[in-house]
Formats: structure tokens, C-alpha cells, sequence
């Protein structure tokens, strides 16, 4: 039997193997105190931290990554147990600051408590398996719209533009639309007249040339406007060596509105800020990197707004963080009913949202932008009876042949955002990156 360490020497030799093993450890670990202070931390755990943190202090781990997982701390806090797993492979998305940077890093962190004032964070780059994961969810997709439910689809076929060819019974039995309706349409008329605009059409044609495929789960509309959960599929179609004709497309959707409380349920939990309902973070920068992708590839407009409440702070020190997180709903909501369906509104993280605005230049971006600082600016809320009134200032920035990824059009929008509050808050600033930038 093995004797019990009782030796100042072996108690080193055992330290020694413990500092070994977390040095060549093949993920990032650290040992925290309960307030986020590291206490160790191993060299791949710095080298996947450091990006979020380009002045190098990550001496407090709650305070390094809050930018990009502000939740954290609170999972902590809240946490009873004396001890166990706080959390398993919550994932945080990074923005880097790079640009150019084509696919954003993205974390799996893991907490656990050791006891009352000790925790340990194990951290991997768990970018690829995302990628990966997301190209099986859409192979998974493509299989079920296929082999679920096949009596119950519109099957059609589309001209090199986008439009009808020939009508058939199942578009009738479907939609209800009759051959007069539908043949030498656009496509588009199957789908709300906000989420449908002529750049959205052409990219999921374009999309199809490049991946064999486009599948896309969304509101469809019938003839009398009626609206249902559909599941639609274009895919090319090919031409005979003989046949000089333009290619077409073939053109499926089904009706799988029995699916869209399980499917609003999944999206929620993985792409939705609980609080205020928009996209967290994670969704934010997943639709930024598919508009700038279809940027790349068919250029036209693409602006981003970045919107931050202003003195936030002492609204939660006067009020309390309950009435914090009303004025924080209400936000949220309004900048909602400003744009689009088309559109994407997150929570970045605290008060920080970002709007993305597709198919839209810089000015007519601005002017939504206004419209959104006078709609909270004139807005009395009643909370908990006080009257609160808040203002917010927003940075407004374009894509264009300077803007190498999502992250340079965030950074530059962020910039613009500290000018509006530099500039004495409750305004709009914008910027047009230059290469300078």
C-alpha cells in the first residue's frame, strides 16, 4: 500500500506534476477565486483570452471575459451548491478585433466550484466543432424536408431569375394560388413582402449555385396573406449540353407549421438574449458573418448601428436593476418596432445593442437610427411608479471595399458610438470606413 504524502519533498514533487500537467494541458485551465481573481492560469488558457483583452490584463477572469459573456458572473453568484459544476461548455463568441477575420472564435467554458472562494475554469477553441456542427444541422435539415412529410409540399420550377415557370396542384393545395398568380412571378410572392426584398432573392439563388443548395425555415404567405411555418428548398436545376437556356432552379416549400413552436423553442435557448428577447450575442454575430459572407460575394449594402443606453448605470444605482432591466426591455422593443423583419437586433452584452441592417446605405441607416434616439428620447416610462426617461447614443458605420470582416465593422461602428457619447451623448455619429481604418 502506498504511503500518504507526509514529506516536505514529496509535497513539492507533487506540485511540480500539478504545475506540469497544467502547462501542457491541451485546454486552458485556471484556478479563480470566487470574485474572478486568477490565482494560476496555464499558457493556452492566456492565448485564448488575450484577444478579447488586447491591453493584457486578465488578472480577474469575470472581468476579462464580460465583454463577450456577461452573464457569467451572475451564473456564478447565483450558484447555492457548496460545491459542483456551475456551468458545462457554455459557448462565447469573440470578437477579436481582427479584421478580416473570416470565421469569429468561439469558447466552450466550463465552471467549477471547488469550495466557498475557489473555482476552476476549463476553456477550449471549440470554433471547428461549431462549424461542423452547423453544416450536420443543415445536411439533417435538408434529409427532413426531403423524407417528412412529402405529401404535403409545393414542388415548382423557376427560370434563371427567380421566376415561376409552371404551375402545378401542389402549389394550389399548399397556397392556394392559382395559375394566374403565380406563373412568370417571383418567387418572392410565397413570403412576406418584408422579408422578401430583390438582394434576399438573389442571394439564396447565388447561394444554391455555390452549395448545390439552399434551405431556409421561415414565414410563408398564402394568397388571401394568411401566414404559415414553411420549409423551403431551391436548388439548380441542370442544363442539357444542347440547351442554351439560362439555368433554372426547382423550387420546394412544405408547410411545417406543427414544427414552429419546437423550432421557436431551440432558437430561443441557443440564439436569444433571455431578458429582452432579441438575438444574444451569439446570434447577432452568427447573422452579421452570413450578411457580410453574401456581401463578399454580390456586393451591396450592408450598415450596422451600435446603440448604447445612456448613464445606464445610475439608473440602476437610483432605481434598482429591476427597473434596469424594464428600461432595458424597453429598448430592446423599440428599436424592434424601427426595422425590419429582415432586420437583426441584439443584446451585445449589458446595455450595448447592435442593429443589422441589410440591403440599407448609410443614410437611410442614419435615418433609422434617428428615428430610433427620438422614439426613446420622447418616451416616459412608468416603472414601480417613477417616471424614468433615457436617452441613447449610436454609432453608425457601412460596409464597403475597406471593411475586410464583421469585426473591423463592429470596431469602426464602436468608434463612432464613443464619438456620439464623447460628443455629449444622446446622438448619432456616423462613420465611413476608410482605409486608414
Amino acid at each position: 500500500m502506498t504511503a500518504h504524502l507526509n514529506t516536505k519533498e514529496d509535497l513539492n514533487s507533487e506540485y511540480e506534476t500539478l504545475l506540469q500537467f497544467l502547462y501542457i494541458a491541451p485546454v486552458g485551465l485556471i484556478q479563480l477565486k470566487a470574485d474572478g481573481e486568477v490565482v494560476m492560469i496555464n499558457p493556452l488558457a492566456t492565448q485564448l483570452l488575450m484577444p478579447i483583452k488586447p491591453d493584457g490584463d486578465i488578472s480577474n477572469f469575470f472581468n476579462t471575459i464580460e465583454s463577450v459573456a456577461p452573464e457569467l458572473r451572475n451564473i456564478c453568484s447565483s450558484f447555492s451548491k457548496k460545491r459542483g459544476q456551475i456551468c458545462d461548455a457554455l459557448r462565447v463568441q469573440l470578437m477579436a478585433d481582427i479584421p478580416g477575420k473570416e470565421d469569429p472564435k468561439i469558447l466552450a467554458v466550463s465552471l467549477l466550484k471547488l469550495d466557498a472562494d475557489r473555482l476552476m475554469a476549463v476553456i477550449s477553441d471549440v470554433t471547428i466543432v461549431v462549424k461542423r456542427e452547423r453544416q450536420l444541422q443543415q445536411n439533417e435539415a435538408w434529409f427532413n424536408a426531403i423524407f417528412s412529410g412529402v405529401t404535403d409540399y409545393a414542388l415548382m420550377s423557376l427560370n434563371h431569375e427567380g421566376k415561376v415557370e409552371k404551375w402545378n396542384l401542389s402549389i394550389e393545395r399548399v397556397s392556394n394560388y392559382k395559375p394566374i398568380e403565380v406563373e412568370n412571378k417571383p418567387y418572392s410572392i410565397f413570403f412576406p413582402a418584408d422579408t422578401a426584398d430583390e438582394n434576399r432573392l438573389k442571394d439564396r439563388l447565388a447561394e444554391a449555385n455555390t452549395s448545390g443548395w439552399s434551405l431556409l425555415e421561415s414565414w410563408c404567405v398564402k394568397s388571401d396573406g394568411s401566414k404559415f411555418w414553411g420549409s423551403s428548398i431551391i436548388a439548380p436545376l441542370e442544363k442539357s449540353i444542347k440547351d442554351s437556356l439560362p439555368q433554372g432552379y426547382s423550387l420546394i416549400i412544405r408547410d411545417i407549421s406543427e414544427k414552429q413552436d419546437s423550432v421557436n423553442d431551440i432558437l430561443k435557448s441557443f440564439y436569444s438574449d433571455p431578458l429582452t428577447g432579441v438575438q444574444n450575442r451569439r446570434g447577432f454575430y452568427d447573422a452579421a458573418n452570413i450578411e457580410f459572407d453574401r456581401f463578399t460575394k454580390r456586393a451591396r449594402p450592408l450598415s450596422l448601428l451600435i446603440i448604447d443606453a445612456d448613464f445606464f448605470k445610475k439608473i440602476n444605482d437610483t432605481y434598482g436593476h429591476h427597473v434596469g432591466d424594464e428600461v432595458l426591455k424597453h429598448l430592446s422593443k423599440t428599436l424592434q418596432q424601427c426595422v425590419r423583419d429582415i432586420d437583426v437586433v441584439g443584446r451585445l452584452g449589458g446595455e450595448e445593442f447592435g442593429v443589422l441592417l441589410p440591403s440599407t446605405d448609410i443614410i437611410v441607416a442614419s435615418q433609422i437610427a434617428e428615428r430610433m434616439r427620438k422614439s426613446i428620447a420622447e418616451a416616459k416610462l412608468q416603472i414601480d411608479g417613477h417616471e424614468i426617461r433615457y436617452t441613447i447614443s449610436i454609432g453608425v458605420s457601412t460596409v464597403n471595399e475597406y471593411v475586410t470582416g464583421v469585426d473591423m465593422l463592429i470596431k469602426i461602428a464602436d468608434q463612432a458610438l464613443y464619438e456620439s457619447k464623447r460628443s455629449g451623448r444622446n446622438r448619432i455619429t456616423e462613420t465611413i470606413p476608410m482605409a486608414s481604418n
